[in-house]
């Protein structure tokens, strides 16, 4: 699923193409992604101008002249434009919605269909946009902070990171590979973490994040940016989908386990678990 990094990636490819652009219509091909009927969706975009192109956690952010465009990519999502500069990407496959412009066109592809294409009013934008955590490459997300709230936490670290109310945009490819980064095991409960080791996960954090926007995010199998191209950044993780491979670091064999209903993998020699027990006695 593209978490923030592919979403970044996707928005400064748009940003020149889209702002200043006024959509003409819009037309719904699949009405499932939507949140609203049809046609309510229509006539909230239609006739609206594109004043900024942005991200909020995993979403691309359309700010129009009245109003807000959300839209959160889910598994599959991509975004196309076509006939907004020198070269089209490749054509869309299994378009949702079409927006055409006063020049070009605008096609959210989602081939599963797991993505969602909102509009809202400002205030439903603010409301929405309140119920995200700090962005994890801005000032407002800081080691003393993450210690705080993952300290109060018995949640695994891995899961604590997923939850987009504590921080946005991470998933569950840059949580395994923060945690590598900080030494912690993905299963580890929040209230075990020290304040050296939370420092050290939220610097893994900051700069997984900024090494993957770099590199144009992460394509494990669907993700392409505006021009259609793959991330490269999968051939620079160090343990994300890497059962049975080597560890960067130490040699040792990169392991998966599944809690919470997702895969998390890690290496066992430079992640040790520390259960509860070890934890308290450390801790006395």
């Amino acid at each position: 699923m593209p978490e923030l990094p592919e979403a970044e990636t996707l928005v400064r490819g748009l940003r020149p193409a889209l702002v200043g652009r006024s959509i003409v219509q819009a037309r719904v091909h699949k009405p499932d992604i939507l949140r609203v009927r049809p046609r309510r969706f229509r006539d909230r975009v239609r006739g609206r101008r594109i004043e900024a192109v942005g991200r909020r956690a995993k979403n691309v952010v359309l700010l129009l002249d009245d109003g807000v465009i959300v839209i959160n990519l889910g598994m599959t999502g991509w975004l196309a434009p076509l006939g907004l500069g020198p070269h089209d990407p490749p054509r869309p496959t299994h378009p949702a919605v079409t927006f055409r412009l006063d020049t070009g066109r605008l096609v959210f592809d989602d081939v599963r269909r797991f993505g969602c294409v909102e509009a809202l009013d400002p205030g439903e934008w603010a409301e929405r946009d309140a119920t995200f955590g700090p962005e994890p490459l801005t000032d407002a997300f800081t080691p003393d902070d993450l210690f705080e709230r993952l300290h109060r936490s018995r949640s695994p670290v891995r899961s604590w990171l997923l939850d987009q109310r504590k921080v946005a945009g991470v998933g569950n490819i840059y949580a395994c590979e923060a945690c590598f980064r900080a030494g912690i095991h993905p299963a580890r409960r929040g209230v075990t973490v020290t304040r050296d080791e939370a420092t050290a996960l939220h610097a893994g954090i900051r700069g997984v994040l900024g090494a993957a926007v770099e590199a144009g995010g992460t394509t494990i199998r669907d993700y392409r940016n505006a021009d259609g191209a793959s991330g490269e950044f999968v051939h620079r993780l160090d343990v994300y989908g890497r059962e049975e491979q080597p560890c960067h670091r130490c040699d040792d064999a990169v392991e998966r386990i599944v809690f919470g209903n997702r895969s998390a993998f890690f290496c066992p020699s430079c992640q040790p678990m520390i259960d509860d027990a070890a934890w308290a006695a450390r801790a006395s």
